[in-house]
């Protein structure tokens, strides 16, 4: 299941059940968890730690050097998790030890053709970055978000759970969670309702998430009031509580 081809350095982990194609180069200081299938011309470096399960196709580069010019070749890491689709040409770095020395992706995601993930960048669960994404270094990405194609984030930003940036968008500050923003720079257009069907909320959440973006967006409230306004709901839904969070642990500033 190993090509002859493929050059293994000794030091790296291979699993059970591994497919590596011919002419990828694994590198020192990689382990490769059981049922991961590598596609040919792959190369990853390490220190990479990749979890079960996960395909990667030709051409990508995963835990190639990051580059942040502060990089002086520490040895930080780049994590990923189970079951994650690793399209072609998408380029995963390591993290700096400016940050948290590591750049991390989580499970169940999909990274399309000639998508970028930088430098100390957190990726979570069940995301989608379309074909051309480019996510900046430092940056949080949130379980179920979806970004569209030939989109960009800018370093430092956040975008929460469940959220949607529109195709060829360039976001320069956090998106909350469930909100979908598009444009240059990105603005918000509502919130992901389809999304948020397809995933099973209940249509009393879905109404308080409607309530809670025009409060915050519609009614020419300040932030600081609109927060307030809804805080002192009773109750507040836990589906609510996750886009306030998402809003108070902004550091770049909503987009607005």
């Amino acid at each position: 299941m190993i090509h002859a081809t493929a050059i293994i350095d000794p030091s790296a982990k291979i699993g059970a059940n591994v497919t590596i194609g011919p002419y990828t180069i694994i590198g020192a200081g990689v382990e490769i968890g059981d049922d991961c299938h590598i596609s040919p011309h792959v190369v990853i470096n390490g220190p990479t730690i990749i979890g079960k399960r996960n395909r990667i196709f030709q051409f990508a580069s995963v835990g190639e050097e990051c580059q942040d010019l502060k990089y002086k070749g520490e040895k930080t890491k780049l994590i990923i998790g189970d079951d994650n689709t690793i399209r072609e040409f998408t380029t995963l770095h390591r993290g700096t030890i400016q940050d948290s020395e590591e750049t991390r992706i989580g499970n169940h995601n999909l990274f399309m053709a000639y998508t970028h993930v930088a430098h100390d960048c957190i990726v979570g669960d069940h995301c989608i970055l379309a074909n051309g994404t480019q996510v900046a270094g430092h940056c949080v990405i949130g379980n179920y978000a979806i970004l569209g194609g030939n989109s960009g984030i800018h370093q430092f930003c956040q975008i929460g759970a469940h959220a949607f940036v529109g195709t060829g968008s360039t976001v320069l500050k956090d998106i909350p969670a469930y909100v979908t923003v598009q444009g240059f720079p990105a603005s918000p257009h509502g919130m992901n309702m389809e999304g948020l069907k397809r995933r099973g909320f209940s249509r009393e959440a879905m109404k308080a998430l409607r309530h809670a973006y025009k409060v915050v967006y519609r009614e020419g409230n300040t932030l600081k009031e609109a927060m307030a306004e809804l805080e002192a709901m009773d109750p507040v839904l836990p589906e609510v509580e996750v886009f306030l969070d998402s809003v108070r642990n902004s550091k770049r500033g909503i987009a607005r």
